[in-house]
């Protein structure tokens, strides 16, 4: 469902646009919708050091894509790992997301199963980037 905060995650631009300055890339189609991201990712011995994105794709996406984007520093290469499934998970069922992750409630939820595939568009793209 579209709600004021998802509409202001994704004006959230600040880590919109890339700058060719990254340890890896990925593009990405969500082949159901047409949404496409491109992510630039610095990593650093495991860690995720910064992200930038740019999109030609819905609402939905470019909200998950900036809030990824920002909160990115909170997560490595292994919680990314372990995310997939509990993010997934999230669009079938209630979860109880820890302390650390609460800041995904406001995406990854019943809610929003219908978008399911476009919300999780950025994340299969840094999963595919980081798994390279």
């Amino acid at each position: 469902m579209l709600t004021d905060k998802i509409i202001k995650l994704a004006n959230n631009t600040k880590n919109y646009g890339l700058q060719n300055n990254f340890t890896h890339k990925i593009s990405l189609k969500n082949k159901k919708c047409g949404d496409k991201i491109i992510v630039e990712l610095i990593l650093k011995k495991g860690k995720i050091k910064s992200m930038r994105y740019i999109t030609e794709s819905c609402v939905y996406c470019q909200a998950s894509a900036s809030l990824f984007s920002n909160k990115i520093q909170v997560l490595d290469k292994k919680n990314f790992l372990e995310l997939d499934v509990l993010l997934k998970k999230s669009f079938k069922e209630k979860v109880n997301f820890t302390k650390k992750y609460s800041f995904l409630r406001q995406l990854f939820n019943i809610d929003n199963y219908k978008r399911s595939d476009c919300i999780l568009l950025p994340l299969n793209a840094i999963l595919k980037a980081i798994n390279k």
